[in-house]
């Protein structure tokens, strides 16, 4: 199975010259250490940061630097700053050409469940709404199954959801699906997993 870094440099390659993107929290904060030398993206983050870096160092950190997430990150010489109005405006206004974002549920046609589990304390709903129904795609990076073994994959999302049929690509530590007429398809396996091991974990319809 492909690891928390495997799953990041996988989405990595999702990414695509002069791109604007926004990275949720989670596995996604990782792409950003991923991005092929030479192309340039530009990382956008909901709190007011457009420009974004890689993580820093041990030792190296600035606690006035911080992502959505409330983690430590660089700057880069173009990197700008302004307020959450603006900052939401680029997302609301179509600016942004991908989000990658982490999941708790995603159902077999797009439907995404990622901000909230009922009876557990929320800080508040971020900016995931606004992401999946702003930008031009939506890629959801996530471990296949939960702790207890279930799928992550589902028929329907029994969580609130955080928007409807939003989701364009899925990348676990099992593999790469896509979100296709009438259910999900396999586009490809992690190392070391057969097609017949992803089927096995996925409650979701698969139709190829």
């Amino acid at each position: 199975m492909w690891d928390r870094d495997q799953m990041a440099a996988r989405a990595a390659k999702e990414l695509e010259d002069g791109m604007y993107v926004n990275l949720g929290i989670g596995i996604p904060t990782l792409v950003s250490n991923y991005i092929p030398e030479g192309m340039n993206v530009t990382l956008q983050s909901e709190n007011g940061m457009l420009g974004m870096g890689p993580f820093p160092f041990e030792g190296q950190e600035d606690s006035d630097l911080i992502n959505a997430g409330k983690q430590t990150i660089t700057e880069l010489p173009q990197t700008a700053y302004f307020d959450s109005a603006t900052s939401f405006g680029m997302i609301r206004g179509g600016k942004i050409a991908m989000a990658i974002l982490g999941a708790m549920e995603v159902a077999e046609n797009g439907d995404l469940a990622n901000w909230m589990i009922p009876g557990k304390l929320v800080k508040g709903m971020g900016g995931a709404m606004d992401l999946v129904s702003g930008v031009g795609r939506v890629i959801v990076v996530m471990d296949h199954t939960n702790k207890h073994g279930d799928s992550k994959l589902l028929r329907e999302c029994t969580l609130p959801l955080t928007g409807k049929s939003v989701v364009h690509r899925i990348i676990t530590n099992l593999g790469v699906l896509d979100v296709v007429s009438g259910g999900l398809e396999i586009i490809e396996c992690a190392d070391g997993i057969s097609e017949q091991e992803v089927r096995s974990a996925t409650e979701a319809k698969i139709v190829n």
